[in-house]
């Protein structure tokens, strides 16, 4: 039934639902806290000028714990050996990476899902966009 379900309810809707941030304390907080993180240095950054997506890393997104007041980058190349945080390899002059990683800030400490398919709309978090068929096909 829950397929059917699924079907007739817009897209938007169905991956909101499968939104991944656990930084609930409690069982019955983790239930409601089912949103999409909110990258606090959004406003402060150039990430919507980077239209671009890098090169799809997994088909599945990374958890990760995050401390509260601490500034990450977030691999947007895809060519980072310590996927999903950037490690520079976008520096490298002879790969001529265009793309450069996002900085972001969490709200409260605890563990959040960063996407690893780098087509996420909600950079650097998971919004389900790897469950698409074009991604899920693009790693093996």
């Amino acid at each position: 039934m829950s397929i059917i379900l699924r079907q007739k309810l817009p897209t938007h809707w169905v991956v909101k639902q499968l939104c991944y941030s656990t930084s609930a304390k409690s069982s019955s907080d983790a239930a409601t806290a089912k949103t999409i993180p909110k990258n606090l240095l959004e406003d402060k950054q150039t990430a919507t000028l980077q239209k671009e997506n890098g090169a799809v890393f997994d088909k599945r997104p990374f958890k990760l714990h995050l401390d509260k007041d601490k500034t990450y980058s977030w691999c947007l190349c895809g060519k980072s050996k310590s996927q999903p945080l950037c490690d520079g390899t976008h520096r490298n002059e002879f790969l001529k990476i265009k793309l450069r990683p996002i900085r972001f800030k969490v709200e409260k400490t605890g563990d959040y899902w960063l996407c690893n398919c780098k087509h996420t709309t909600h950079r650097p978090f998971c919004d389900g966009t790897h469950k698409q068929q074009h991604i899920q096909t693009a790693v093996k």
